[in-house]
């Protein structure tokens, strides 16, 4: 099946079912999630276009498309809402004084690093994420021990500079 082909399709199987889909969308959701899920909606149709055989009913093609489309983004759905409020009950309610020092001591060394010039933010940030030099070197086409000096410099300077910064905060 050739593009052109798919998208005629595509338009006219919109245009004559595009009821079902809205069905199945306002079925499996609510909100602002309807208009995410007519779209994967419209998109697992756009998908399985190629593999339709022209001796079964469009409609009932469709109608298995689109409820097999929101079965699978429901799951989705589902899964992602759990790792959400996995992530928000493992959150201190109230932030400790503590946590708000580390979370302002933080901000200052992010600070810092958005002040470098481009090439040396992503070496420091690339060394911060526990990348080793032969890794860094590989990312950026560079030479270990030009990693190695170019990071030896970076942390003195940042050191520098979260120094001033510390003194400026007492």
């Amino acid at each position: 099946m050739t593009p052109e082909e798919q998208n005629i399709r595509f338009s006219a199987w919109l245009d004559q079912h595009a009821a079902v889909l809205h069905h199945v969308a306002n079925g499996f959701s609510e909100g602002a999630d309807r208009h995410d899920l007519m779209q994967e909606l419209m998109l697992a149709m756009w998908r399985a276009i190629p593999v339709y055989r022209a001796g079964a009913q469009a409609s009932t093609f469709i109608y298995r498309v689109a409820h097999n489309a929101a079965l699978n983004w429901r799951r989705t759905q589902k899964n992602y809402r759990e790792r959400i409020d996995r992530f928000e009950a493992q959150a201190p309610a109230e932030p400790t004084a503590d946590s708000r020092r580390e979370h302002e001591a933080l901000e200052h060394v992010y600070a810092a690093i958005r002040r470098l010039p481009p090439l040396d933010r992503s070496l420091i940030l690339l060394h911060l994420d526990g990348l080793d030099y032969a890794e860094i070197a590989g990312i950026h086409g560079l030479t270990e021990t030009n990693v190695g000096a170019r990071l030896s410099r970076l942390r003195q300077k940042l050191a520098t500079t979260l120094e001033d910064i510390t003194h400026e905060l007492r």
